[in-house]
């Protein structure tokens, strides 16, 4: 399904009121007119239960400014209407009480004429774009966590306390994907990268023990597998590799 939207041929509009999280981005951020409001907080926290970014997030994630992608999957920070815009998880900020009367009309028209941007003020992650770039610019974990420690900015701090909170295999997996998507990468190119994980993640990553802490015991204190400096390669391999017959879009 996020494979046809990224690909439809007819306009797909998305407003994307309130949270907009996980597969919400994924029926969403694909779509050819992508539009915000004053309530809207997106983000992929896939990292927090043991996944990795999915629903063709990764490829969001790979085409945003440099390092924003990896601070964003790492750290799974919300996204108001105007750092979506500048990520590129969203097109057009228009205040929500337009929108009523703009859903009617594309209902009966079919046209995305009267689609008309509004200023979204400025956008947050713009202003720390070049701190985000130089801490996130790494493919790396237990490095981008050291740079993290030694910094000393705000910044740093909460995103430092961000990751350490999540799993540090997905974490590593994650900045394994988006480093190989070429620039060229397609949806297709990004679901295969991310099944590869998911696939893999009951059996031998931290899916089980991320649900456990956050969805049936909700204690928040999940006992991952490996720290931010402990990810054995191996296993970083193992989860990331292809899946021979059994990868998605083979004949793609």
């Amino acid at each position: 399904m996020n494979a046809m939207i990224a690909t439809y041929p007819k306009p797909y509009v998305a407003f994307m009121q309130g949270f907009t999280m996980g597969g919400g981005v994924g029926v969403s951020c694909h779509g050819s007119h992508r539009i915000v409001g004053e309530t809207s907080q997106i983000a992929m926290p896939e990292c927090g239960i043991g996944l990795v970014p999915d629903v063709g997030g990764s490829l969001l994630l790979s085409r945003a400014p440099r390092g924003i992608g990896a601070y964003l999957g790492l750290t799974a920070t919300r996204m108001t209407a105007a750092d979506a815009i500048f990520a590129g998880f969203a097109d057009l900020y228009i205040p929500q009480i337009h929108w009523p009367e703009l859903i009617a009309t594309l209902e009966t028209s079919g046209s995305t004429n009267a689609l008309r941007a509004h200023d979204p003020g400025q956008a947050q992650l713009a202003v720390q774009s070049n701190i985000i770039a130089n801490l996130f610019n790494h493919t790396s974990l237990p490095k981008l966590a050291d740079d993290l420690s030694n910094d000393g900015s705000d910044l740093a701090r909460t995103a430092l306390k961000s990751i350490s909170r999540n799993s540090p295999l997905a974490m590593s997996a994650t900045l394994h994907i988006l480093e190989n998507l070429p620039k060229s990468a397609t949806i297709f190119d990004a679901l295969r990268a991310e099944y590869r994980f998911t696939a893999r993640a009951i059996e031998h990553g931290d899916f089980i023990e991320g649900i456990r802490a956050a969805v049936i015991d909700k204690d928040r204190a999940p006992n991952w597998h490996h720290t931010l400096n402990t990810v054995d390669p191996k296993t970083l391999t193992l989860m990331t590799s292809p899946l021979g017959n059994m990868d998605l879009f083979t004949g793609d």
